[in-house]
């Protein structure tokens, strides 16, 4: 990544279930989003907010007026604009460095095994059974995870399908209700937020997906009611008593210590050579530090040769976080004895 990404994804790249890996995987990952409505839209958003390297919408849908109230991608001027094309050009405005493939029509038998042939990861927001057992189906064949999710009035639902071995669409729903039992948001209403909170959990079961982090909804069921805020978590398969064994605990090995100043003061007093390193912001160094060599963290990949590494290395920052980032980047390149410092931790 270069500097503009790192400071674009600073944020999410701070999270130590992240990092700078799991960015890194973002940005190789491709998404395909069928349906750019009430789900869709949040969907989008969250993706390619998050630096998703690629990501296709499908949607044969125009925008309406009455969709405004809840695809809030969507502005007036839109209205009479097929739906994958006018998110397209929101989403290019929001990371032009995430590319969009806007297809403008319906998924049907004909396109659909070459259209999510082309994905790493499917997430259907379809609002209807033909299409959701379509997706299910072709992804069962081609091996894709499937993330999924439905609304109707105040309720919602999210499940992970065809995931490292779990259940798929049928397996939970085998099969679909008669055409006259199934109403839709025009004749049944929706609340405009629930849209927002299904499609940000099916963001967030994707990023997982892909990064490799929490625990996803595979062989579960999520059911939010916006009504009351309950939320229920239902098993689709018996569990598996061997499966769902916890495994070793793993244990991470610190690739750095935590000292304080103290320990700076110590090293000076028995003449130890070390470099101290602050990797905040320039600014944020020119109000408060305690000396040593400003290199920002998003600038330190291309100092790093510059940097004497004959000696103890130290990271400063204010909480230690850009400090692990650090020790991250400089790890890649050589591995060498690191300390961190937290201003904050000092000022307590």
């Amino acid at each position: 990544m270069n500097n503009q990404e790192l400071k674009r994804y600073d944020r999410q790249i701070l999270l130590e279930e992240m990092g700078i890996e799991g960015q890194e995987k973002l940005q190789k990952a491709s998404v395909l989003v069928i349906g750019a409505g009430g789900l869709g839209c949040p969907l989008l958003s969250y993706l390619t907010g998050a630096g998703i390297g690629k990501i296709g919408v499908i949607d044969g849908d125009v925008v309406e007026e009455s969709n405004l109230h809840r695809q809030v991608i969507y502005q007036q001027n839109d209205i009479g604009k097929n739906k994958a094309q006018a998110a397209a050009a929101r989403l290019n405005l929001l990371n032009p460095g995430v590319e969009i493939q806007a297809y403008p029509h319906q998924l049907n038998a004909q396109n659909a095994v070459e259209i999510i042939l082309d994905y790493d990861l499917v997430i259907d927001g379809s609002d209807n059974f033909p299409t959701r057992y379509l997706v299910n189906d072709c992804c069962v064949a081609l091996k894709k995870t499937l993330v999924f999710g439905s609304i109707f009035q105040f309720e919602g639902q999210v499940s992970v399908f065809n995931y490292k071995g779990g259940p798929d669409y049928r397996l939970c729903y085998p099969e679909a209700p008669a055409a006259e039992e199934v109403p839709n948001c025009g004749e049944s209403g929706v609340l405009g937020p629930l849209p927002g909170m299904i499609g940000s959990i099916m963001a967030n079961e994707a990023l997982k997906i892909i990064c490799g982090f929490g625990t996803t909804l595979s062989g579960k069921l999520l059911i939010l009611n916006a009504l009351n805020y309950d939320m229920q978590i239902f098993n689709i398969q018996p569990e598996n008593p061997e499966k769902d064994q916890p495994g070793p605990v793993k244990t991470k090995t610190a690739a750095y210590q935590e000292i304080d100043i103290r320990d700076l003061e110590e090293w000076k007093e028995n003449a130890e050579p070390f470099l101290l390193i602050d990797v905040r912001e320039a600014y944020e160094f020119e109000e408060h530090n305690i000396g040593g060599t400003h290199i920002s963290l998003y600038d330190l990949k291309e100092k790093i040769d510059s940097i004497p590494f004959q000696h103890k290395l130290v990271l400063c920052c204010a909480s230690g976080a850009k400090s692990r980032m650090a020790v991250k980047i400089i790890n890649k390149k050589r591995k060498e004895e690191l300390f961190i410092i937290s201003l904050l931790a000092q000022n307590n």
